[in-house]
């Protein structure tokens, strides 16, 4: 088992620090949610991570799996009712309803093979399997500073 760690600061109006071994990423809010746009929201920053780890997956596996692999990139997108977060609307999530992606290949291989290849990255992807599966989020408490 290993322990993945970050932390998130919030900065400026919406904008949030996220760190996470050193590297950081500046999310923020377009100005239609309020925002100033200096970095993608939280949830494009969720499709990007599970297209990220659908690429890296096949990157890693490809060879293995006897894939000779020239391109491989993820569309995404997703579907949100701000209604749900923003106003906290009755019957309507605060997240996704549903996230759509298509998976652009190139590779020497057959079709078949190349099926049963984005079958098994799917299948590997630790961000797609946390997404389906559900994932228990524990809050571990409230530290009161100052």
């Amino acid at each position: 088992m290993k322990t993945f760690k970050a932390e998130s600061k919030l900065g400026k109006g919406l904008s949030v620090e996220n760190t996470s071994r050193g590297f950081r990423v500046l999310m923020d809010e377009p100005p239609t949610l309020r925002g100033t746009d200096t970095g993608m929201n939280p949830v494009e920053m969720l499709l990007c991570t599970l297209g990220a780890c659908q690429c890296i997956v096949a990157r890693l596996f490809a060879k293995a799996r006897k894939i000779d692999l020239h391109e491989f990139r993820v569309e995404l997108e997703g579907d949100l009712d701000p209604d749900g977060f923003l106003r906290g609307k009755e019957g309507v999530r605060p997240g996704f309803k549903e996230i759509r992606y298509t998976v652009h290949i190139s590779a020497d291989a057959s079709r078949e093979e190349i099926e049963n290849f984005v079958s098994f990255v799917k299948a590997r992807c630790p961000v797609s399997d946390t997404l389906v599966g559900g994932v228990s989020v524990i809050a571990n408490g409230i530290v009161i500073n100052g």
